[in-house]
Formats: structure tokens, sequence, C-alpha cells
């Protein structure tokens, strides 16, 4: 159903070496083209910004990096890479077309065993893992003295967003690789003016970039990014600038290539403009349009270069239809509470890195707007404002995604514990899942960073109801620090808690009955998987206990040793490193109070790098899905095998008994 123009079509219009750049311009829509239908393909990825960066890469590749000449592994080579990383299907696409990755591979995208949501250094052509903004200037300064220090030639080049400029560490490099004289960087900016969905200027202003950057010590030019001529002029101009590192402000649109993607929509209540291509996958009517519109601007291009019609795949769209069942948002949840607790509490405020669509905020943000502080991409100076917000007697809430919040900013957020007032920190995109954006979204250490501060509370509710009562304890307990971790997908399935429902600190609630062992687990995704688990054991005569336990760090031992009295074997389902994450922390328990005895205590969660790809591909590689799970906890070869033979036994039964 779905292909790319053919390799042999780029290479064709790469031979024609045309001084007008023409040339460069069709073949960057062809990777447009390509880059539209795989992130189709993938189902998610990042449109706008792979648009924005098309021309600059395409010029860099063909007319300006040795790398095809030297390769990749070259000690001499061009260097390039993208900090931002939101860009690299666009770059994949490049890739495919310079004859670096193949077909199949680029359709893999977000794919396990394909290619990663955000680069990774294992993919051929790419040069450093990116995806947490603010590192890429840091890994070019690394890079350049390394060639300067080992004697080897070639330049380094990195790609930088606008909205990454408000990482604190950007302006440490800049200061660093000025007064290091580290002269053979350069850094190009994509300025194409908006963050995830708002305008930079809105959410954290970065103005005079020139001005700023020229300060630090480096050589600055600002062009428009589209234009080839200006991108050759001045990349040419700064070969003769050897005394100081270089910065190109390039000046570009966000979509670029398709109209409809180039244009801001305006909020109704606010008016405010805000970019809705930032990430995600067009439906099959956009995804059509957007075809054929690069469709005739690359048919267009090639009759003005007076070459034959470029061949262009037929794709053929026949998604299956929308599924009509209601579809769980915790984050939902979590911002409605939000809302209607601030009716009654004006004590406490709410922080945003960047991410008020995402985490479900804007209704907060537009009904209270005096409570509501953007920080835009600033995880540290967000946590530590949030430690000066408590100091006068207010209640932070604080939000981002959980991989930039508990580690990025682990330093500040201790040192904000350690003045002991109350700060609610929300970790959004916990856990593995969804796994498409790679290793740098995927939160799997934030329980073990947050539970290592002795006066914070973690918690993970596993539905909207549970959503709720975790938000109003976070903000109405005492002083204390309390984290929330939530799954920013849909659930699988909505965790249905037993009528008599109690939310007690340090308890579970048994989800499901059975005699043969039990199981602890937490989150929507993970007690899914339980849940399937616990359906497949019950059909071999398999009894799992299925226990829902939102309190990542906290245990009641007397109500733990009672629930497992009847049980020799113990399993902790983890969405999360198999270290520091709620095991150890039953273990610990189980140990003080003398409970473990004789019994197995088993941890089922992560002992390596969280991988790319589907939620059941990744799921399944880890073997922590539901058939794994039950195949593990059973100690078996293959379940299915094991239901085969029991139906058999069952219905051998059946006819030998007494009629």
């Amino acid at each position: 159903m779905f292909s790319l123009i053919p390799r042999s079509e780029f290479d064709r219009v790469k031979a024609l070496g045309r001084d007008d750049f023409k040339d460069l311009q069709l073949f960057a829509d062809m990777c447009r083209y390509n880059t539209f239908i795989m992130v189709k393909k993938a189902g998610s990825g990042h449109l706008g910004s792979s648009f924005s960066a098309a021309d600059i890469i395409t010029y860099l590749y063909l007319r300006k990096l040795n790398t095809l000449e030297t390769g990749f592994d070259s000690p001499d080579r061009d260097i390039y890479f993208s900090s931002k990383g939101h860009d690299v299907p666009g770059f994949y696409s490049l890739l495919y077309a310079l004859g670096v990755l193949g077909e199949e591979q680029a359709l893999m995208l977000r794919r396990l065993n394909g290619l990663d949501g955000h680069p990774e250094v294992r993919i051929p052509g790419v040069e450093a893992s990116t995806g947490s903004l603010g590192m890429g200037i840091s890994k070019a300064k690394g890079m350049a003295w390394a060639k300067k220090y080992l004697g080897a030639g070639g330049k380094v080049f990195v790609l930088t967003g606008d909205g990454e400029f408000q990482e604190g560490q950007i302006f440490e490099s800049l200061q660093a690789t000025a007064h290091q004289q580290v002269n053979n960087v350069t850094a190009i900016i994509d300025h194409n003016k908006y963050q995830t969905d708002m305008l930079v200027k809105d959410v954290n202003n970065i103005e005079d970039l020139t001005e700023k950057v020229t300060a630090f010590g480096w050589h600055v030019e600002r062009i428009d990014g589209h234009d080839y001529n200006l991108l050759h002029e001045t990349l040419l101009k700064l070969d003769s600038v050897a005394d100081k590192p270089k910065l190109i402000i390039a000046d570009t649109i966000k979509g670029k290539g398709i109209s409809f993607m180039e244009t801001p929509v305006a909020d109704s209540e606010t008016g405010k403009a805000f970019y809705k291509w930032h990430s995600g996958a067009p439906d099959d009517v956009t995804f059509k349009a957007g075809l054929k519109e690069l469709m005739e601007r690359i048919e267009k291009q090639a009759e003005a270069l007076g070459i034959d019609p470029v061949e262009l795949p037929v794709i053929e769209v026949d998604s299956a239809p929308p599924s009509k069942l209601a579809k769980e948002f915790v984050t939902g949840a979590y911002g409605e509470t939000l809302v209607e607790l601030a009716k009654t509490n004006d004590r406490f405020v709410v922080l945003d890195g960047d991410l008020s669509a995402d985490c479900k905020l804007r209704k907060f943000e537009n009904t209270y707007p005096g409570r509501f502080i953007e920080n835009g991409i600033a995880e540290q100076d967000m946590v530590s404002m949030a430690g000066g917000l408590a100091r006068m007697g207010l209640i932070p809430v604080v939000n981002t995604f959980g991989s930039f919040l508990a580690a990025r900013a682990n330093e500040q957020i201790y040192n904000n514990s350690t003045e002991k007032r109350k700060i609610v920190y929300t970790c959004h995109f916990s856990g593995m899942i969804p796994a498409g954006p790679g290793k740098s979204h995927q939160s799997v250490r934030d329980i073990s960073l947050f539970g290592a501060l002795p006066n914070a509370t973690i918690m993970q509710p596993c539905n909207a109801h549970e959503t709720k009562l975790v938000t109003e304890y976070a903000i109405n307990s005492p002083d204390e620090v309390c984290v929330i971790r939530l799954n920013i997908g849909p659930s699988p399935e909505t965790i249905v808690l037993p009528a008599d429902y109690r939310f007690e600190k340090g308890r579970g609630t048994v989800l499901t009955k059975g005699n043969d062992a039990i199981l602890f687990a937490y989150g929507p995704v993970m007690l899914h998987e339980a849940l399937v688990a616990t359906d497949l054991l019950n059909r071999i005569e398999f009894g799992l206990k299925v226990v829902n336990m939102p309190w990542l760090n906290h245990v009641d031992a007397a109500w733990l040793g009672e629930l497992v009295i009847d049980y020799n074997k113990i399993f902790v389902l983890e969405d999360h490193s198999n270290y520091g994450g709620l095991g150890d922390r039953l273990l610990n328990a189980l140990v003080q109070n003398q409970d473990l005895g004789s019994r197995t205590f088993t941890k089922l969660g992560l002992d390596e790098y969280p991988e790319c790809g589907t939620p059941l591909e990744v799921l399944e590689f880890h073997r922590l899905d539901g058939k794994s799970l039950a195949e593990r906890i059973a100690g078996l070869g293959n379940i299915d095998d094991m239901i085969e033979s029991t139906k058999d036994m069952q219905a051998k039964y059946t006819a030998d008994a007494p009629q």
C-alpha cells in the first residue's frame, strides 16, 4: 500500500548539478513527499519541523558536506546532526534518497527494528542520539574539539530548533565553545517560529538572537533558510571565518511545502495562533490533499527543469474505520480535576514546559490564565521557580514529560525538597508506551530518581476516577512533595475498580481473584497486560490475583503481609526499570516485616534500554505483553500449546463422563 519515490529518480535529479540550485529544490520536495508517506504509514511523527529543515539539509548533503565521499566512518568526514531531533523523518527521507537507507527500512519509521522516532546512532548516517533538547551544541563542540586534538579534517554542523534556545545548556555551550576556541563548529537554527503548537515569542521569547549570540563571541549570519543561493553564499563566506564558531539563523516556515501545513489556526477563545502539525500523522483526507499538492509542485519543477516527469508512487489509503469505543485518557481527567479544584483552592498555580496541549492543561490555562505559568523548554528554570513559589506559600504544580522533568531537573528538585515545602511534580508520558518517539521520551527512571527523596510520595493512577483522587491528594495533602505519573496515550482499556474501592495511602486494590500467584501492577498500560495474562492463565486453570498498586514508594507493611500470606509466588509488573521501582519497595517491606520467608519474588520490568516501535511490538520484545507475562508467571514455553492441551483434556473428560 505504501511505497516511496524510487531512488533512481533522486539519482537522476542529483546528477543535474545546476548552478541555480533548482535541482536541489526539486530534490527537497521529493524528500518531503516521501517523508509525508513515511509519517502517514507510521501513524505518528513530526512533519512540521521535517519540512522546515528540508532545504537546509538538502543543500548541506548535496553541495557542502564531504560525508558521502569519505563515508560516515572516516575521521576526516564532515559531521552533521540535528540537536532537536524532531525533524528526523525528513532526515531519514534524505538518507534514503542518498542511498544510505533502503526503502524497506525507510518505511519502518517508529517500528521495532526499523527507524526510531528520534535520532539513534544505531541507524546508519545518524551521528548523535538526540531528542532531549539543549545538548546539541555541546556535543558538536566535543566532536569538533576531538577533530583538532586528533588532527582530523572536516567540520561539524549542528541543527537546533528555535524553541530549543530556551534550554539553559544552549547558553552554557555558546559561552564555552567561544571561550575554548572551538571554531570548527557551525550551528544552524531552524527558526520556524513555532514550538510544539505555539509561537516561540508567546511561549518564551528568545530574540534578539543575533545580538545575544554575537555577545557570546560567535560569528552570526541571518538568512532565509529556504533560499539556496543564500545558503550557498553564506556557507561559502563562513569558510573564511576561522577565528570564531559560526551560527546561522535560518528563518524558515514550519510545514514548508504544503500550504495548509504552513498556516497556523487561531484559537477561538484567546485569538492566539496555534500550529497543529508539530506531531502526529494526517488523516486520510488531509493526507490525500497534501500528497496532491506535493505532487503538483514536483511535476511543475520537473517540467521547468526540462526533464522527464518524476516517477511518483500511487498510494492507496484504505484505513480501517475509526473505533467507536470511547478512549479514556487519564491526562484528560487530570486536567479537568485541576480546573475543578481551582474553584475552591486558590493556593495552587500550574507551571508548564511547552506541553500544555499534550498534558491536557489548555482548559486550565484558558480558565485561569493568571494562575498558569508557561516556562517554555526550560525545565531546570521551571523547577527552581517552583521552589520560589513554594517559599512564598503557594503550591506549584509542575508539568512536563517525565523523562525531561525527573532527570534533567533532578538537582533542582533535590534542592527544593531539602527546603521541605510542598510542590507537585506531574510526570506526563511516564513509562514505555507510546514507544514510537524512542528512548529520549520513554520515562523509565523517574520512580527511582524521585524515590531517593525522603519526603516524596509517588503515585500513578489506573483510570480517570483514580486520577481525580490522586490529583486531589497531591494538592490537598499535608506539606510533602507529591509526584504524579501519568500515561499520556489512550488507555488500552478502562480499568474497572471494585464498587467498594477506597483510596488509602500505602494500600492497593485487588482486581482479580486467584490462588496460584499474586501480581502487583500500576497504571492503565501494565494493568491491561496483567488482566490479559490473567485471562490466558484462567484458561489453563492457573489463578492469578492482580493488585492495582497506585502508591509506588509507600507500602502499608501490615496490609501487604496479610495480602500475600497464602501465596508462594509474588510478581511485580513495572512500567519502569527493575531498579528503584515499586518492586524494590514491596520487597523491602516484606523483608523488613519478615513476611518474605521462602516465597519467590520476581520483578517483571526493564533490565535494558526500552525499544522503539508500536506498543505491542515493544511490549512483546521486552516480554511484558499479556501473553509473555502469562508464560513467565506460569513457567511455560508457549501458553497457546497449553491452552489447546487443556481444551483437549476437558473434551476428553466430558466425553468420558457418565451420561
